[in-house]
C-alpha cells in the first residue's frame, strides 16, 4: 500500500467539525494551538460502505424507532467467527450506547457499594471512574513493567483479590495503554484465580481487531474451551474497528443465563435504552464489507509505529517505545530524558502536542504519555519530531 497516497485519499480535517479531540482542547488541556494525538478516534474516513449505508438512509429520510433486523446479526456473527472464531447466538448478545457505560452498568448490576472491583494499571481511565463514581471499593494490581513489556504478576494478582474480599475484576483485552495482547495462558490464569474466588470477569475486548505481527487476540470467551463463560460479561464495539465511536452504539455478550438475567433486571430497572438506528446502520455495513479498509489502516497504524520507534531509537536511545502488539495506542517511556513531574507540562507546553499523560492511567506512570497512532502519517511526524527537537534543546541547557 502507497502510505502517503492511502493518507492522501483517506485522512480528513477535523478541526471545526465538533469533534471532542480538535475542537476541545482548550477544555481539556487549556490551549487550543496543540496538536491533538490523545483520544482514540481517528482521523481516517470510515469505510466507503459505511458511507454508502448510512447516506442511503438519510435520502429516505425517515429516523423513527427501529429494531436490529436478521442482516445485523448475520454480519456481526459472521465477523466475529472468521476473526476471532466466536460463535454466538442472539441470546447471548444486548446492545448498549458505548463499552464505558457498559462498565458502569455491569459494576452496578453485579456489585453492591463498596464491594471491591479490582484493575491492573496502568489501564483505560474510565476503569477507574467506573468503579470510584459508583461507590465500590478501587483495588489496584499494577502490572510490571519489564524494560518496556508489561506482565502481570499472578501471585499478588490473588493475593490482593483475596485481602481485599474482590467480587469483580475489570480486564482490558488488548491492553490499553501498554498494547499487550495477552496469551491463552495468561488469560487462563487470570480466570481460574478469579473463578476460584468467585470473581466476576468483566472483558473490554473494544481493541480485539487490532494486532500485529502475527500476535494473535484470544477472547475471553475461547479461553479453556469456554469453561469460563459462566463469569464473564465481555463488552465490544465496531467503533474502534471502523471509527464509529460517534454512533454510540456497542456489544454487551453474556453466555451464561444467570447473569444475563441479571443483567436484564438492572437494565430494565433504570430504562430500557432504544437502539442507535445510524449505528447499527453502519456497524452491519462495516462487518459485512470492512474487511479491506481495516487491513489498510492496520498498514499505517503499523508503519506509523515502526516510523517513531526507529526515530527514536537513532535521535533519543534512551526513550523506550512499548511494543506494539494491540490497539493503535503506542505507550511511551520518556523518563530517560525527563523527570516524571515534568513529563506532562513538558509535552505539552515545549513540544505543543496534546498527549494522554501516564498519570491518566496509573499513579505510577508520571514520565510516560500515550500517543494514538491512527492518524496521518505526518501528524506522528510532527509529534516525533517536535519531541526530538525539544529534548536535545533541553540537554544542551
Amino acid at each position: 500500500m502507497n502510505i502517503e497516497k492511502f493518507c492522501r485519499e483517506n485522512c480528513r480535517e477535523r478541526r471545526g467539525t465538533g469533534t471532542l479531540k480538535w475542537d476541545s482542547l482548550h477544555e481539556i488541556f487549556g490551549d487550543p494551538d496543540l496538536l491533538p494525538l490523545w483520544v482514540a478516534d481517528m482521523e481516517i474516513q470510515s469505510p466507503a460502505a459505511v458511507r454508502e449505508a448510512l447516506m442511503k438512509r438519510v435520502d429516505h429520510g425517515v429516523f423513527g424507532y427501529s429494531t436490529v433486523g436478521d442482516a445485523y446479526f448475520d454480519s456481526f456473527f459472521a465477523w466475529q467467527k472468521k476473526y476471532h472464531n466466536v460463535e454466538l447466538t442472539r441470546e447471548h448478545l444486548r446492545f448498549a450506547t458505548g463499552v464505558v457505560g457498559s462498565l458502569y452498568a455491569a459494576v452496578r448490576a453485579y456489585t453492591r457499594e463498596e464491594d471491591s472491583v479490582i484493575i491492573c494499571p496502568p489501564v483505560y481511565y474510565p476503569f477507574y471512574d467506573s468503579i470510584l463514581n459508583t461507590g465500590r471499593k478501587l483495588v489496584t494490581c499494577e502490572l510490571d513493567n519489564n524494560n518496556g513489556y508489561y506482565t502481570l504478576d499472578f501471585e499478588k494478582f490473588e493475593k490482593d483479590i483475596v485481602d481485599n474480599k474482590v467480587k469483580m475484576f475489570i480486564l482490558c483485552s488488548p491492553h490499553n495503554p501498554v498494547s499487550r495482547v495477552w496469551s491463552e495462558e495468561e488469560l487462563d490464569t487470570m480466570f481460574r484465580i478469579c473463578h476460584k474466588h468467585g470473581v466476576l470477569v468483566v472483558s473490554d475486548e473494544i481493541h480485539q481487531d487490532f494486532t500485529y505481527d502475527e500476535k494473535k487476540f484470544i477472547s475471553s470467551a475461547l479461553v479453556g474451551d469456554g469453561k469460563y463463560k459462566d463469569i464473564l460479561i465481555i463488552l465490544n464495539a465496531g467503533s474502534k474497528t471502523f471509527n464509529l465511536a460517534g454512533l454510540i452504539h456497542s456489544h454487551v455478550i453474556i453466555f451464561d443465563k444467570q447473569l444475563m438475567e441479571t443483567y436484564d433486571a438492572y437494565i430494565k430497572s433504570i430504562g430500557s435504552a432504544e437502539v442507535n438506528l445510524m449505528g447499527i446502520i453502519a456497524v452491519e455495513a462495516a462487518f459485512r464489507d470492512g474487511e479491506e479498509w481495516l487491513e489498510n489502516v492496520k498498514e499505517l497504524i503499523l508503519h506509523n509505529y515502526n516510523y517513531m520507534k526507529q526515530e527514536f531509537a537513532e535521535e533519543l536511545p534512551k526513550v523506550l517505545v512499548t511494543p506494539l502488539e494491540g490497539t493503535y495506542l503506542t505507550w511511551i517511556d520518556l523518563r530517560g530524558y525527563l523527570t516524571g513531574e515534568e513529563t506532562a507540562v513538558f509535552i505539552q507546553d515545549t513540544c505543543r502536542l496534546a498527549c494522554d499523560a501516564g498519570e491518566w492511567f496509573s499513579h505510577m506512570a508520571h514520565g510516560f504519555i500515550r500517543i494514538n497512532l491512527a492518524t496521518d502519517t505526518k501528524n506522528v511526524v510532527t509529534a516525533v519530531e517536535s519531541i526530538i527537537r525539544n529534548i536535545k534543546e533541553k540537554e544542551k541547557k
